[in-house]
């Protein structure tokens, strides 16, 4: 069941990069500018490794089920799916993958957006510690987070810039 539910995220990442290629045809042709361009395929690789680390890991050193620990972590994957996709719909053709701006256009302050400045990597740091931990691959919950925190140090940094936070 596990590996499972690793190919259903795979299936939603890939419908989520072709909702995000869609939006970015959009954008560019209403003048969008994209920003921090070099650290995209940086986290695309990471994404690809926390399925990958989650299917080899618990594979290959035979990690177990826990209940008292998969089912709560669980609950904490299909809570972040929730919240990722509220931002996608809050955005609507200005959500995407990669920092693309839009000129002209204010800043989304409704949905989840009310709140947090970013709150699709609030989805995603519960996501890749829990995907992981749901089946006790604890090495790769460890290793996501860790090369995630770096990557979204740039990117979040980018992504302010682009947006004119201070």
């Amino acid at each position: 069941m596990y590996y499972l539910l690793i190919l259903a995220v795979g299936i939603e990442r890939l419908a989520e990069l072709i909702v995000a290629k869609q939006n970015a045809r959009w954008a560019f042709a209403h003048g969008g500018n994209e920003f921090g361009r070099s650290h995209y395929p940086v986290m695309v690789t990471i994404h690809a490794g926390l399925l990958l680390g989650c299917v080899v890991e618990v594979g290959t050193l035979h990690r177990p089920f826990l209940p008292w620990l998969g089912l709560p972590m669980l609950a904490v994957v299909a809570l972040s799916q929730v919240l990722r996709w509220w931002c996608v719909t809050t955005l609507g053709r200005r959500w995407n993958t990669r920092v693309i701006v839009l000129p002209n256009s204010s800043l989304v302050q409704r949905g989840p957006y009310r709140w947090l400045h970013h709150p699709n990597y609030v989805a995603v740091v519960a996501e890749g510690l829990a995907l992981p931990l749901i089946h006790t691959a604890w090495l790769t919950a460890i290793g996501f987070t860790l090369a995630n925190a770096l990557v979204l140090t740039v990117r979040v940094r980018a992504e302010n810039a682009a947006l004119g936070y201070a």
